[in-house]
């Protein structure tokens, strides 16, 4: 959504209560001003749509417990914690970047991953080699641009997109995500466990398309 700069004549009084509005909120005069009359007009703006998504995800995963939530007011990003059943119990952090402004992706899928343990690491790098091998395999077909990945010590990279050129809605779009992140999950800790080997991995992922999940 473009943005033009625009003059306006307000009060001292005004000013100084939407500075502090602003600060508790954590964005600043400007966005602050833009998001009330857009919800005075009724228009739903980009900032705003990206926060009702991660709403509407938080909603979602709240219902499991195996994924919680934290989502920091008119900021572009989510994260997720999980726990792994391993010693010592890790954590790992997924992180759900959307984009403002309308590009092919929608934004960006991160997994955070600290442990002390290089046995640990050795198989979470094998696990995300193997998740791109299968999506590969499994979605390169259906999707109008290549997924972007990057794989660093102890974190893991994919941009998301939902096929097609269609507008989702955000309920569409939550959902998609949802699913997605909590199939990935779901498939890392069988695989850490040794409950999935790699033909299991490839196996529920295929059942999960088939059950209709959108591809992201």
């Amino acid at each position: 959504m473009k943005k033009t700069l625009y003059s306006l004549m307000l009060s001292d009084d005004v000013v100084r209560a939407v500075d502090a509005l602003a600060h508790r909120m954590n964005t600043n005069r400007s966005a602050l001003v833009n998001q009330i009359l857009a919800e005075y007009v009724d228009m739903v703006t980009p900032e705003r749509r990206v926060q009702d998504i991660f709403r509407q995800i938080s909603e979602i995963l709240d219902t499991d417990g195996a994924l919680v939530p934290f989502i920091t007011p008119n900021a572009t990003t989510m994260s997720l914690k999980s726990s792994l059943q391993y010693r010592y119990r890790p954590t790992v952090k997924y992180s759900v970047e959307l984009y403002r402004d309308r590009q092919e992706a929608l934004g960006e899928l991160s997994v955070v991953f600290r442990t002390q343990s290089q046995e640990l690491l050795d198989a979470m790098g094998q696990f995300f080699r193997l998740w791109k091998q299968v999506e590969d395999e499994l979605i390169a077909p259906y999707i109008s641009r290549p997924v972007d990945y990057a794989l660093y010590a102890g974190k893991f990279t994919r941009t998301i997109a939902l096929p097609g050129r269609r507008d989702y809605s955000t309920a569409d779009v939550a959902g998609a995500i949802s699913a997605y992140v909590r199939l990935f999950d779901r498939l890392m800790k069988g695989y850490l466990a040794g409950e999935l080997d790699s033909r299991a991995v490839e196996r529920e992922y295929l059942n999960w398309l088939r059950e209709g999940n959108t591809i992201l």
